[in-house]
């Protein structure tokens, strides 16, 4: 074993960006969608709900995201306490989402610059270790169909804006009707229909946690207004609202997204020049008893063949281990680079 100290200029430090499906085995389009009844009939259904590439039964299944719904006024679930009104878990999230995205629990969310009658949202949340970095802004595109046969493409408005937005999540976008990251109209046109006011926005696109938030008031008008008609039942009563959007999702039967990854890369060179490393400390160079070289050859033309690298710091202790390939042959007339590159 021989050691030599790195020097600076040995060290490249190196980031790529990694495009990838969001889905199990690396897809990026999820064309069915199931729930379990074992989830969904427990304590938590009450709140969330977790989607599926397959029958939740199954071996293979994975959660590929939740969907859960929140309101302001704790509608949409039984209060905590019959005594005090407006106290529930729809009114936790709805507080958790404010302080996730807004960071302000007094501020309520807006859609495409209006706020929305009923302070409420449907957030859709993808499992941390699918969106890795983030999601891929351009790339969503979420099909729903109403139950009489609507239909209404979503996707984010990364592509028709200049200057990206920020609040407490990070970057956010318009979730508009159109499709890679493109709106399929431009401006927002307020409409109204059932007392719920609509903007040109059906919620918010967040890629850097991995989630989005609808704006149920938009999706609850009908196809002439643009929304897929789901229905919203609100009051104190556990009512599932996040199944609405499931639902329509089911009947879309397409998502497609990608997930994006800076991978940082560490390369280290290491050169082992014609006088170097040319020896070795096995115990079979020498005799055991004189300590002479074993063989004449080793002494005016030793060779040895380098076959790992280990990498130390400065008390010694072992940091990384790079293997080669196959044992490299090193004497006085070669010399060799080997370069080795550490992800992290």
């Amino acid at each position: 074993m021989s050691f030599k100290r790195f020097d600076p200029q040995d060290f490249l430090i190196s980031a790529e960006s990694i495009i990838g499906g969001i889905f199990t085995g690396g897809a990026n389009n999820l064309g069915e969608f199931y729930t379990s009844s074992v989830q969904t009939g427990g304590t938590s259904g009450q709140y969330y709900w977790s989607v599926f590439q397959t029958a939740s039964a199954l071996a293979e299944a994975e959660v590929q995201f939740n969907v859960t719904y929140g309101n302001a006024e704790g509608s949409g679930s039984a209060p905590y306490d019959a005594n005090i009104a407006g106290k529930s878990p729809t009114s936790t999230i709805y507080g958790q989402w404010q302080n996730i995205v807004l960071g302000d629990e007094d501020t309520n969310f807006e859609f495409g610059g209006v706020t929305p009658v009923v302070s409420e949202v449907l957030a859709l949340t993808f499992e941390r270790a699918r969106f890795k970095g983030s999601l891929f802004p351009g790339t969503l595109n979420l099909t729903l169909t109403g139950s009489s046969g609507e239909k209404l493409i979503l996707t984010d408005n990364s592509k028709d804006v200049s200057v990206d937005s920020f609040n407490e999540a990070g970057r956010f976008y318009q979730l508009v009707s159109g499709s890679n990251g493109n709106a399929a109209t431009t401006g927002a046109t307020d409409q109204v229909a059932n007392g719920m006011t609509k903007s040109g926005s059906y919620g918010l696109v967040l890629p850097d946690i991995g989630a989005i938030v609808f704006n149920p008031a938009a999706l609850e008008l009908n196809a002439a207004h643009g929304g897929v008609d789901i229905t919203i039942t609100r009051g104190q009563t556990n009512a599932n609202n996040q199944q609405e959007l499931i639902d329509v999702m089911v009947q879309g039967g397409s998502f497609t997204a990608n997930s994006q990854e800076t991978v940082t890369s560490d390369y280290v060179f290491v050169r082992a020049r014609n006088g170097e490393f040319n020896y070795t400390a096995n115990p079979t160079f020498v005799s055991g008893s004189t300590g002479e070289v074993t063989y004449d050859t080793f002494i005016n033309s030793p060779q040895t063949f380098i076959t790992s690298i280990g990498m130390y710091n400065d008390n010694n202790e072992l940091l990384a281990v790079a293997k080669l390939s196959k044992p490299l042959k090193k004497d006085f007339t070669k010399e060799a680079l080997i370069r080795v590159k550490l992800d992290f």
